[in-house]
């Protein structure tokens, strides 16, 4: 359990403060995350790294001389918003391109994509490099999760960038360094939110979970436990049925603890390891036995190991300078404190358009709406955390709640003369940037395209027109999240409700009426037969048929609470 904090809810914040007073020698703190100190060497290829809390040392443990140049810090177990990654990578930039690299998780990849289009767009050549170690996530080696191997991907790209490779060399180093890294890892115990009471989920008394996830996802099977010669049998030979083709014999090793595995627990099971390795013929290189990927406070461990050619062998032995890492053989040149211009951050002035009458009155309506769906997630939160923890990492309630307070709290700070459509679009901004994750983006984005659709200069806002922006909304996030009906997600609820509502408004039903009606379909219910195609909880189909999809069940609750408000105002008028 994670015992110490004073808000769980700025938790993510609160401990970096921490992090940032305690290494203020060496890294700084951005927007969005940190970045390290600059050198008196050239410039270079800035390596950026980042994914949610809750997994140090990674990411902002490894940020520093030979590793990454930033560190973009979500919220615990959730992808960092584009804004954060775009505002870390900017202030990482030192004019030779930029790397992004991270898990392979569906909110860190449309988040750093979105952010790395931005950069692009402004001349600055991003490249994006994606870890896909986990060998019990999936069959194809490009649906795999990131797990521990994302630390031998930063690692080889740092030393890299650090010898002064350029951009094409330094991401070609990361995806060599991803396609000859595979992890394996099990779980004993399950880790806690703060401020929660209850893990995110159980081991059986006796067994192991087997191909966990470090977002709090329990294990694609439970076996029993085993004793620590037989679970680095596991362990070892596991990962080498799945070595690359061809692979060289030697390898560096990472015996990684999760959270709560004792080090002296890691040094006897790497008594195993290490031999079972050297019978199987491999020379083993630098090996590495401690925490560096950890899921707050899981007990558990995996083995990763990194097949080394004449080429990644130098760069996984390279000199490293890191506040939770620290390989050295000779000393770290001195490291200065940032410049001026290094510091400087450009405010971006956001301006409301002009609002013609009927748009402000819009505004009204939003605002009504958004404070009604705030009190039905939040008084919902924990019920919501609890089905997506079935086969997820049960932080969708708490997700969403950051979501639509960060949203109502925007829209409440805007003027009386702003419009609806530019207050959804202010909406959508900040539940993007303050939820995090792929449910984060979705909606963040889902609502922006909604309030553009609507504009703020319509002399009035019929049904019609309301229905084409709520289709504009499932547009986007099937477009943006690419999942499909059927794929156990919220398009699963909010696909009929866009139907049903088009249909009603189309035979010349009212919008509160017809809203209502749509919002009854009882699609989220639906979604409990269903088994799930895409996203973490995919390796976890099986267990999660008879539960209802999380991101489906919260779409529903929102739309009812919608329905609520248009038929109240309409029976006002």
């Amino acid at each position: 359990m994670t015992r110490i904090h004073d808000d769980p809810a700025t938790f993510a914040d609160d401990q970096l403060a921490g992090f940032l007073d305690l290494y203020a020698d060496r890294v700084r703190g951005v927007h969005g995350g940190v970045v390290a100190h600059r050198g008196d060497g050239g410039p270079q290829v800035a390596v950026v790294i980042g994914g949610g809390s809750g997994h140090y040392p990674a990411f902002c443990g490894t940020v520093g001389p030979g590793m990454a140049h930033g560190a973009v810090v979500g919220n615990i177990f959730t992808s960092p918003s584009a804004a954060q990654a775009y505002s870390v990578a900017k202030a990482a930039d030192q004019g030779r391109g930029v790397v992004f690299s991270f898990g392979n998780y569906a909110g860190d990849t449309i988040n750093f994509g979105i952010a790395a289009d931005r950069l692009r767009a402004e001349g600055i050549d991003t490249r994006v490099v994606v870890v896909t170690d986990d060998v019990a996530s999936a069959d194809e080696p490009s649906r795999r999760r990131g797990i521990a191997g994302d630390f031998t991907v930063f690692k080889a790209m740092g030393a890299a960038a650090a010898r002064g490779a350029d951009l094409d060399e330094v991401e070609r180093i990361g995806n060599r360094a991803n396609a000859a890294t595979r992890t394996l890892g099990v779980a004993f115990s399950g880790c806690t939110m703060p401020g929660e009471d209850e893990p995110l989920f159980t081991v059986p008394d006796g067994h192991l979970g087997l191909g966990l996830g470090i977002h709090g996802e329990p294990g694609i099977r439970d076996v029993p436990m085993l004793p620590a010669r037989e679970l680095a049998e596991l362990l070892v030979d596991d990962v080498l049925k799945h070595a690359p083709a061809g692979a060289p014999g030697r390898v560096g090793a990472i015996l990684n603890g999760l959270g709560t595995t004792k080090y002296e627990e890691l040094f006897l099971l790497w008594r195993h390891v290490a031999p079972r390795l050297r019978d199987a013929g491999y020379a083993i290189v630098d090996p590495e036995v401690g925490e560096l990927v950890t899921s707050l406070d899981m007990g558990g461990c995996s083995l990763t190991l990194m097949w080394l050619d004449d080429e990644l062998e130098p760069l996984w032995r390279a000199d490293a300078y890191t506040p939770a890492y620290r390989k050295s053989a000779a000393p770290v040149a001195a490291l200065r404190e940032p410049t001026a211009d290094e510091l400087a951050e450009a405010d971006a002035v956001v301006t409301a358009p002009a609002a013609s009458g009927a748009a402000r009155g819009l505004a009204g309506t939003v605002r009504t709406a958004l404070a009604a769906v705030e009190s039905t997630i939040r008084s919902h939160e924990h019920e919501l955390g609890r089905i997506d923890a079935v086969a997820g990492d049960g932080d969708h309630g708490r997700g969403m709640l950051k979501g639509i307070t960060a949203a109502t709290a925007r829209v409440g700070e805007l003027g009386d003369d702003v419009g609806g459509g530019w207050a959804l679009q202010q909406a959508g901004q900040a539940w993007a940037e303050r939820a995090g994750g792929t449910s984060g983006v979705l909606w963040g984005a889902a609502l922006e395209a909604f309030g553009r659709h609507l504009g703020d200069t319509a002399d009035g806002y019929p049904a019609a027109t309301v229905v084409a922006g709520t289709r504009e909304f499932a547009t986007t996030i099937q477009q943006l999240g690419g999942a499909q009906a059927g794929d156990k997600t919220l398009l699963d609820a909010l696909l009929p409700f866009v139907d049903e509502l088009e249909r009603r408004v189309g035979a010349g039903e009212g919008l509160a009426g017809a809203w209502t009606a749509a919002a009854a379909t009882g699609a989220a219910a639906a979604t409990a037969d269903l088994r799930p195609r895409i996203g973490r909880a995919r390796p976890l189909a099986e267990k999660s048929v008879g539960t209802p999809d999380a991101g489906a069940t919260s779409l529903g609750l929102i739309v009812t609470a919608v329905a609520d408000v248009l038929t109240s105002q309409e029976e006002q008028t």
